[in-house]
């Protein structure tokens, strides 16, 4: 199974693009949240991607996001116990984000709660594709900060929002078996 988690535009095509392009791998469950609240977001997707895992399994389970959504699939992934893929993450909602949500501080107030040091436990647990061509962060950064604990995907053509996914596929394939 793999669990897609939407971007910041909850309601672009694309995502209805990449869910269709992710199908060819596996069964996918799309889990919606409101991108406004951060905490609220928080709990919502926990318990959402709790109870789908308790369902379906955790092996063989991948959760994936863009964006928005590659935030929360690293720290709700992690939390889980189950494999993530990040498309651009937005590694830092609470600066670049502000004035489009009511409480960006509450993200960095989520970056204290988590595990300390989450990222070198999950060491391996999450493949990141980023985009050479991202038109609204500087992925660079990304890389910097994620490639000590995560295997790194650099994809030429794609911008920030990574609609087509497709050349991909048999990567996330073999990472997620």
């Amino acid at each position: 199974m793999i669990i897609y988690l939407h971007g910041y535009d909850a309601t672009s095509a694309g995502n209805h693009e990449k869910v269709l392009q992710l199908q060819f791998i596996d069964d996918v469950k799309i889990v919606t949240y409101s991108t406004q609240h951060p905490k609220h977001d928080m709990a919502h997707l926990l318990k959402e991607v709790s109870a789908l895992v308790e369902t379906h399994g955790k092996e063989d389970t991948l959760i994936c996001g863009v964006g928005l959504g590659g935030y929360w699939s690293e720290r709700i992934g992690f939390l889980c116990g189950i494999k993530q893929a990040m498309f651009n993450p937005n590694l830092h909602p609470e600066v670049n984000m502000e004035g489009k949500i009511d409480r960006p501080e509450e993200y960095a107030d989520i970056a204290t709660k988590c595990v300390s040091d989450f990222r070198l436990q999950n060491k391996g647990n999450c493949l990141l594709f980023l985009s050479r061509q991202d038109e609204s962060m500087d992925n660079t950064l990304s890389a910097k900060e994620l490639e000590t604990y995560y295997d790194v995907v650099w994809d030429d053509n794609e911008t920030h929002k990574f609609k087509k996914i497709s050349q991909h596929l048999q990567t996330l394939k073999a990472f997620k078996a």
